[in-house]
This record gives C-alpha cells, structure tokens and sequence, in this order.
C-alpha cells in the first residue's frame, strides 16, 4: 500500500508540475499578451497548480520518510520526516522546491497576461520542476558522473514539461465552446500550434539526447539483451512505445491536421478539422500522462545498472 501511494504521488507530482512550468512557458511563446487571461484563465490554473504542488510535495515528504523508516503514515513520524529533509541533498532540493513553488504562486497571482510575472511563474517552476531529479534516480550516482546524470535528468525534466504544457494548453484552446469561437480565436489556436510545431524538434532532440544518457548510466551495454525479462525492462519499454506514439501524433498534428486547420479556417468551415485535432491531441496527452506513470513506477525500482 505504501509503495503504490508513493508512486501516486509522484505520479501526480510530475504531472503537476509539469502542467504549471509547461503552461507558462507555452504562454509566453505561443500566446500574446492580450490573449493569455481570456485564451487559457490563466490564473485559475498557474494558481491551482502551484496550490496542489505544494500540497503533493508535503505529502511525498511523509511518504517518503514512512517508506524509508518502516513506520505507519498515522500518526506522522516528526523525526522520520526531519531525518529525510534536514542534511541531504534531497531534503535541499525540497525545500528549494517548496520556496519556488511559493514564489511562483505569488507571482501567478499576480500575472494575468503580463509578460515579466509570467516569466516569474515560469523560472520558479522550471527550478520546481528540475528538483524531482533528486527525488529519483539521478541522485544515485557520485562525484562528476552523477553531475552528469543530475543534469541529464533536470534537462529531461524540463523538456518533457514543455510538452506537457503545450498540449495542456492547446487543448483549452481546441475545447472552447462553438460559442465562444470566432475569428480571432481560430486564429490564435492556429498561431499557437505552429509556435509549438517550431519548438518540438528542440523539445524531442533534448528528450531522446538526455534520455540515451539516462539509459546509459541505469541500464549499461550488457543489460540490454535481458530487459523484457525484468520489470523494470518491460515498464521502460512501454515507455519508449508510448513516446514513439507521441512522436507519431505530434508528426500527424503539425504536417498534416494543422495544416488542414488552416485551410478550414480560410474556408469557413472549421468543425471537423478542430475536430480531429482535439481528438489527436487528447490521444497524445493521455500518452504522455501514462508515461509520467511509468516514470513515477519506474522511479520506485531498482534499476539493472544498480546490480553490476
């Protein structure tokens, strides 16, 4: 029980997040200033996020403490909890996130669509966001090896939560009421998902390049061959079949139903093309959420590099 609350948590961890860094960031280069507030309620969900990030982080700290000192949730154990976040690099980064996700909150409040808050809202979070990279396996290794790893990690990171935030928001975009699209809405939306299109062979080549990295300090050369026999080999490459599924959509989105969008929206009869890009991108982000499932899981085992 305890370890599938722990995966929970990180799982919601990731995705939270992930949403709150991704959001702003898609914000500022997607969206224009006047459009940000009325496109997305962009406090609404830059607050929210912040909110439940907070409160998810606390709640890993507990889980964390109880796994690791073999105590019961209730009552929490106060010096576990201590134990975990006084005199570790992972109790550092945890109060690092804690003070960014504050920081972020109090900017999102004040942000609406202006541009220096929201890039408030997004360093704060891209620093909260780059901190889980403690709470898995790129802590385990020393010296300049495990630098190398931290930062592979905090890259992936960081680059994953674009993705997220950009299909977040893309998904408000394309899920407006008919009531409320116009003109200058199906303009926007359109705007939108060529900017992101422009951005994602930066965002893939970071995530394939720091994923190799990854693969090669946890898995090594040798192991590859036994993978589908583990756990852990089969979880990574369902991971790995769900991203090249991705990698599909997002090539079907920007060469093909972006474009059709275009011309639907030349023609005056967007429905079906808006259509299909809400349900391929619904499709994507469901993807995208299972792997950050598979990432939270795969966080919790010992991976084959550990037992060489």
């Amino acid at each position: 029980m305890g370890d599938w609350s722990l995966i929970g948590v990180r799982f919601a961890l990731y995705l939270t997040l992930a949403a709150l860094f991704g959001l702003s960031a898609f914000s500022l280069y997607g969206l224009r200033a006047r459009e940000r507030g009325d496109a997305l309620a962009l406090r609404v969900w830059l607050v929210g996020s912040a909110a439940l990030s907070l409160f998810l982080s606390s709640a890993w700290a507990v889980l964390m403490a109880s796994s690791m000192a073999g105590s019961p949730l209730w009552p929490i154990d106060q010096e576990a909890v201590a134990s975990l976040l006084t005199g570790s690099a992972i109790g550092a980064a945890w109060k690092i996130r804690m003070v960014a996700l504050v920081l972020a909150a109090l900017a999102a409040i004040v942000a609406a669509g202006r541009g220096v808050w929201l890039g408030s809202v997004a360093l704060c979070s891209a620093v909260a966001l780059g901190t889980l990279a403690w709470t898995g396996h790129g802590a385990m290794d020393e010296a300049g090896i495990g630098w190398v790893h931290l930062v592979a990690d905090i890259f992936h990171l960081i680059a994953s939560g674009v993705w997220v935030g950009a299909l977040l928001g893309l998904i408000l975009l394309v899920s407006k009421p008919a009531a409320q699209v116009d003109a200058a809405h199906l303009g926007l939306t359109h705007r939108a998902l060529h900017g992101f299109g422009a951005i994602g062979t930066a965002i893939v080549g970071t995530i394939v390049f720091t994923g190799l990295i990854n693969g090669w300090m946890l898995i090594g050369i040798g192991n590859i061959a036994t993978l589908p026999t583990t756990l852990y080999g089969q979880l990574l490459i369902a991971k790995l079949a769900l991203f090249v599924a991705m990698l599909g959509l997002a090539s079907l989105n920007r060469f093909r139903l972006t474009p059709a969008f275009e011309a639907s929206i030349v023609g005056d009869d967007h429905t079906h093309a808006l259509g299909a890009l809400r349900a391929s991108l619904m499709v994507e982000t469901a993807s995208i959420v299972a792997i950050l499932g598979l990432v939270a899981w795969l966080g919790t085992l010992a991976p084959p590099a550990s037992a060489m």
